[in-house]
């Protein structure tokens, strides 16, 4: 289990505070009277973010809120770098609490600020903020694309402390493939004497505490403790103390000596429950349990890694999650409870096979080589600027000539040229403008052509519809793989038809799974209702399809289909290759409705029956338990409800 530690970039006062939650900080009631005494100025702006960082770590709501305030008052003042600091407030709170689809719209609000005004600290700050969100989504390459460009801005404008923070980040993405750890270790120790140079005590103990993990990881035990003891004595009195506890208590458990790891990792747990940090929990209690395995208390450790199960789900730990279900499988495997180990070993490869894979690895290689040869450009441009002046200057008088006859030719031709090219040009943006609509909603294709980028956008309420073959995997086994597509995409082509019918969007397809929604890009009110509809409408195409197959001697396919409603963030992801997605727990739902629903049914959750029992008559089914929800009734649509005319006479 690796537990590095990736640094934010936030203003310096807070940086060197104590933990809020543990000390109350006497400065925060003076800033309350200044606030409820002071005039609607920048000076209250300002005054605003500071509260809310000094909330930040006891109370992320309130963190929250006074971000928030700020934010409204930045923007009645017109006040661009109060508004800019005031969006990373309010992003830090949701950060916080593992609300990370708000805190990166936040963050990108900020970012977006930032660059209209060209505030090139602000930038590398937001930029690597957003490259740690990412990272603790598994994100690894969005995460690392993002440390290098607040890398480069930060060496632009030679801040060493955005330098060495960017440094310490990009380590540990490295960290995060054992093929790469050398890499880490390398930016590790680039970032370790920057921060020793500026006296940036809480940076030396996150790289310390990461540096100390890899040589633990190669067992250089005395190593690790050095290091470790230096992260412990940064850390002391916060919740980053519970990454050295952790390692500490891993260290002694490999030595035998239980007793001392078990005071570290409940010492680790302790300060993590007292903060409600959950990935922090998640990750202490991980450690606990590899501890109890040691000891041999396979029930302690599967009661321990179960419980850090639910946590990880909750904050959606993808890491923690994988090392959760691998050691799950193995603990039930050495009891004889093969049913278990079975389940957890399906969840295990299923999450691997999503975190880090050979592309993962080859895109990322190539960030990091296009990083290293644009440095390298730029060094070399440096060094041949003097040479390039001299001999533009020797040569400007035979140039200066050559130009003005090249410009009579050259206005002579443009006419002619301007006539064939201004319609390729046209024809051009028109097979552009044609292309982004195809794999873009219409309003966010227009909001992309005109601004450069697309807004990532909360929604309240959205219908999501997810499809499912069931026993697809036996079916693919049964045609040729030309076959196969061929088939599936004739399936996709009709849900296009249907879904467009029913004023959905298409959001994308995975393997043979189709996910669509409603009330996206613009809300609706009859999402619910077109959602059931175009459901029902998959499987009446399905009961024809079939019958066709069945006169010919094939096997029918059958649907599986699920619908909820909620709310979700929705956005723009990619640079070269866009796609429009959507996040949040209304879609893991909508999964968890297909899944559990059956073949030519369309089940559908409790939220959306609330929405459309007037218009369908529906069975209910009962409940399933879904994380961070709490039980859900299940219904299937079984008709149509008819409405009566009322006839005059």
């Amino acid at each position: 289990m690796r537990l590095f530690k990736i640094l934010f970039l936030v203003p310096l006062f807070f940086l060197f505070e104590k933990n809020y939650a543990q000390e109350a900080d006497p400065k925060i009631d003076s800033l309350k009277t200044i606030i409820s005494q002071a005039p609607d100025d920048t000076v209250k702006v300002n005054t605003l973010i500071d509260l809310s960082t000094r909330y930040l770590a006891s109370d992320p709501q309130a963190a929250i809120a006074y971000g928030e305030e700020a934010r409204a008052l930045a923007e009645k003042k017109a006040y661009a770098m109060g508004l800019g600091f005031a969006h990373k407030a309010i992003a830090r709170g949701y950060f916080s609490i593992a609300n990370y689809p708000e805190a990166l719209v936040q963050y990108q609000n900020s970012l977006d600020v930032f660059e209209s005004i060209k505030y090139r600290t602000g930038i590398a700050n937001i930029l690597s903020n957003i490259g740690v969100i990412y990272f603790n989504n598994g994100e690894d390459t969005k995460s690392i694309e993002y440390h290098l460009k607040s890398l480069k801005v930060s060496e632009e404008i030679n801040d060493r402390m955005r330098i060495g923070t960017s440094l310490n980040n990009i380590g540990g993405v490295y960290t995060n493939n054992p093929a790469t750890v050398d890499k880490a270790l390398e930016y590790y120790l680039r970032a370790l004497p920057i921060f020793e140079e500026i006296q940036y005590s809480y940076g030396v103990g996150t790289i310390s505490a990461n540096i100390g993990e890899i040589y633990m990881g190669r067992q250089q035990y005395d190593s690790a403790l050095r290091y470790l003891n230096v992260s412990m004595k940064a850390y002391e009195g916060s919740i980053d103390a519970t990454f050295p506890l952790t390692f500490l208590g891993q260290i002694y458990a490999e030595r035998k000596d239980f007793d001392q790891a078990l005071r570290y990792h409940m010492q680790a747990i302790e300060i993590a429950e007292g903060l409600e940090a959950k990935l922090e929990l998640t990750q202490a209690l991980l450690g606990l349990a590899a501890t109890q395995l040691k000891q041999g208390r396979i029930k302690d450790a599967i009661s321990t890694y179960s419980r850090a199960e639910s946590i990880g789900e909750s904050v959606k730990a993808r890491k923690e999650m994988k090392t959760a279900y691998e050691e799950l499988s193995k603990a039930y495997a050495f009891l004889g409870d093969f049913k278990s180990a079975y389940r957890y070993e399906s969840r295990f490869t299923a999450i691997k096979d999503t975190l880090f894979d050979n592309d993962e690895i080859n895109k990322i290689q190539r960030i990091q080589f296009n990083f290293d040869i644009d440095k390298k450009e730029t060094e070399i441009k440096v060094q041949d600027v003097t040479i390039q002046r001299q001999r533009i200057l020797n040569y400007a008088a035979v140039i200066t000539g050559f130009l003005l006859l090249l410009l009579m030719i050259g206005i002579y031709n443009r006419y002619q040229y301007t006539r064939k090219t201004n319609k390729i040009i046209k024809d051009e943006r028109d097979r552009s403008k044609e292309l982004l609509l195809n794999i873009l909603p219409e309003e966010t294709a227009r909001e992309l052509e005109t601004n450069g980028h697309a807004k990532t956008r909360y929604y309240e309420n959205v219908t999501v519809l997810f499809t499912d073959f069931k026993g697809f995997s036996t079916i693919a086994g049964k045609l040729s793989p030309q076959d196969l597509v061929a088939e599936l995409n004739d399936y996709f082509v009709a849900f296009d038809e249907i879904v467009g019918k029913y004023n959905l969007e298409k959001i994308k397809t995975i393997g043979d799974a189709y996910m669509c929604a409603g009330g996206i890009p613009t809300e609706n009110k009859t999402h619910p209702l077109d959602a059931v509809e175009a459901g029902l409408a998959m499987q009446e195409f399905m009961i024809t399809r079939n019958a066709e197959r069945k006169q010919r001697g094939l096997e029918g396919w059958e649907l599986r289909i699920g619908i909820h409603s909620g709310p979700v963030v929705a956005g723009v992801v990619g640079k070269k290759k866009y796609a429009y997605d959507i996040w949040g727990d209304t879609v893991n739902i909508a999964s968890r409705m297909e899944s559990n629903g059956e073949p030519g049914k369309v089940n559908i959750s409790a939220s959306t029956h609330a929405q459309v029992k007037s218009r369908f008559g529906c069975v209910h089914r009962g409940k399933i338990a879904a994380k961070n929800i709490g039980e859900i009734d299940m219904y299937f649509v079984d008709h149509e409800i008819e409405t009566t005319v009322p006839v005059n006479g």
